[in-house]
């Protein structure tokens, strides 16, 4: 018998030693699938592993950026092609996968394929014909950081100069697309005279540009000065024959196609003028105006408002209106008549110190100024000035009195820009689910909507489901946060320590519902019970025993399993009336413990009566 134990526990060591050497080796090849690329060799080894990855999940993207750092910060500013609708949403690893040794090119980029629009700097022109290098230099990199790259593609501006020397010298805007295209530098194609503060008309169209743009050299290479070129006055480069008589203002008489012929009063353009005539101005003789008489010299003639400031009305005309709405009298007037009122829409509201906004723009002016006088004062300074209180004074309290544009803009009272900040700063903090609820789901239950005195508790809310089914001892005053979180109503925090009846094992990881089982009577919402149950183990399990093991009418099935299963048993037979000795410590329980049909269903008998050993063994 003791060399048969020794046997089966030799045999057991050796089997055992097998599964350990098979196990080690069997978890080394399965840590690691193969060698990482060289960029990332310093990452080798398996205490580097969740440097890149999560314990029980995939390679993470935000491990991978925490180190490339200058493709995260591209990405946050959703700038570049890692930012682009090509690579947005995937992981790293489905194009940067590693473990395939140390040679392997983990960046795998073709040059010739690359579609360079989704950098954000699509490649047009000349620009589509030099090699990438030309562009992407070690030099050209701004960030010391990224120049130490063996090799990288960012840090570049995409700014023209990057890569362009400035032949203007700073002098103008190094915004070259605005001139050029990228086809060729010369001609600057985009450029239009026209756009500038000096539009070419005339003969100044045929001059060239040379004659008013210098070329001059400096430091051995040619500039020519196309910025602070002065044209304020014809005399910068026309000679004024008169000699100062007329002004520097040639175009009061004469144009731009010739200095001749010279443009007498009687067909001189007024309009070519800073002032052109319009409306009555037209049937005024100059004199009206203009000193042209003897006396005057020929240096004044039509001099007389050269220094004033002839674009405002009142430099003529009597302001009626005592500068309230400025000197620009066409704001509401025309020069057909100062009697005809232009439309109310040219009208420039900013000036009466109410600037219109939002839905006031398109009111009419009749719903605010109901007086025969437009010009009338408006008492503006609150909403309800002009609006009815929609909230019937919900609001106000002794020390405030809220306005309407605290919660709502001109641009209509549906919706409001009281933020969740604003709320948490009040009586009841959004927390939670709270965070997500619609504002009318707790403030318009009705027709009208409410905002004082709701109630702060769960109750004022939430129907009380648990009422008559929980001892309020667990809950008082109905507090649903005893066992409940903001988050969801499914999180449940319950101490079942208080009730008396401590979950261990298998209880702690079930559901509540596994023994609180819902009332089947009841409709929606389903009421729970957590009251009235008993603690005994047969509440809730079948007792395959048959009371074989009841002591005064209970069976406290602790007595024998524990709460992590029922198997293994913690029954110690040698603490039963038959110790177990010799053979019978390796006979099986069911040579002795058979089952027998009580009451129709099978029951193992293990309460014996008898313990001759003629009970089991013949004689």
């Amino acid at each position: 018998m003791k060399a048969g134990k020794r046997m089966v526990s030799g045999n057991a060591s050796s089997i055992l030693s097998a599964l350990l050497v098979f196990l080690v080796f069997n978890c080394t090849a399965q840590i690691s699938p193969g060698e990482l690329t060289r960029a990332h060799a310093q990452l080798e080894g398996m205490l580097n592993c969740t440097k890149c990855h999560t314990l029980g999940d995939k390679v993470s993207n935000e491990k991978c950026l925490d180190c490339h750092k200058e493709i995260k910060s591209r990405i946050d500013q959703k700038k570049g092609y890692h930012a682009s609708s090509e690579v947005k949403g995937k992981d790293c690893f489905s194009c940067h996968s590693d473990h395939h040794g140390r040679a392997f090119e983990i960046v795998r980029f073709d040059e010739d394929k690359f579609n360079h629009d989704l950098t954000g700097f699509k490649l047009t022109g000349a620009h589509t014909k030099p090699d990438c290098a030309a562009c992407h230099k070690a030099e050209r990199i701004e960030s010391a950081d990224l120049k130490k790259k063996e090799s990288t593609y960012l840090g570049i501006k995409p700014d023209c100069i990057t890569c362009h020397k400035d032949v203007h010298k700073n002098t103008l805007s190094t915004d070259c697309k605005s001139c050029h295209n990228a086809d060729k530098f010369r001609p600057a194609t985009l450029f239009d005279h026209a756009k500038t503060d000096f539009p070419l008309k005339g003969k100044h169209k045929d001059a060239a540009c040379s004659r008013c743009h210098e070329i001059t050299f400096e430091n051995s290479a040619m500039f020519q000065k196309w910025a602070g070129v002065p044209f304020n006055s014809c005399v910068v480069c026309h000679e004024d024959v008169h000699k100062g008589q007329f002004g520097t203002n040639c175009k009061e008489c004469h144009n731009e196609d010739s200095f001749n012929p010279v443009l007498g009063n009687s067909t001189f353009n007024h309009n070519d003028t800073d002032f052109p005539l319009l409306g009555r101005h037209r049937q005024l003789d100059c004199s009206k105006c203009h000193k042209t008489g003897e006396q005057t010299s020929a240096g004044q003639v039509f001099q007389d408002y050269k220094g004033k400031d002839f674009k405002a009305c009142i430099t003529c005309h009597k302001d009626v209106h005592e500068t309230k709405f400025g000197p620009d009298c066409r704001k509401c007037h025309s020069e057909e008549s100062f009697q005809k009122r232009m439309s109310p829409e040219t009208f420039d509201h900013t000036l009466t110190g109410y600037a219109l906004e939002g839905k006031h723009i398109v009111v009419d002016c009749k719903k605010c100024h109901t007086t025969p006088k437009m010009t009338d004062a408006l008492t503006h300074n609150r909403c309800a000035d002009c609006h009815t209180d929609f909230h019937k004074g919900q609001f106000i309290t002794e020390t405030k009195k809220p306005d309407c544009k605290d919660c709502h803009t001109v641009d209509g009272f549906q919706g409001s820009n009281y933020t969740v900040e604003m709320h948490n700063k009040g009586n009841f903090p959004l927390e939670g689910a709270h965070l997500a609820t619609p504002c009318l789901a707790c403030h318009q239950k009705n027709t009208e909507w409410t905002f004082k005195d709701m109630g702060r508790q769960c109750i004022d809310c939430h129907k009380d489901i648990h009422e008559g089914y929980i001892n309020e001892k667990y809950y008082p005053q109905k507090a649903c946060n005893q066992c409940h979180v903001e988050e969801a109503w499914t999180s449940v925090k319950f101490e079942h320590t208080l009730t008396g009846f401590t979950l261990q094992g298998k209880h702690d990881k079930i559901s509540c519902t596994d023994c609180h089982k819902p009332d089947p009577v009841q409709t929606e919402p389903k009421k729970v019970a957590f009251t009235g149950l008993k603690q005994d183990c047969t509440t809730c399990h079948d007792n395959i025993h048959d009371r074989q093991f009841d002591v005064e009418g209970v069976t406290d099935c602790k007595r024998c399993h524990k709460f992590e299963a029922w198997k293994p048993s913690a029954f110690d037979h040698n603490t039963a009336r038959f110790v177990l000795d010799g053979a019978h410590k390796d006979v099986a329980c069911a040579k002795c413990h058979t089952a027998e049909i009580v009451e129709g269903k099978q029951v193992v008998k293990y309460r014996l009566e008898k313990f001759e050993c003629a009970t089991c063994h013949s004689d």
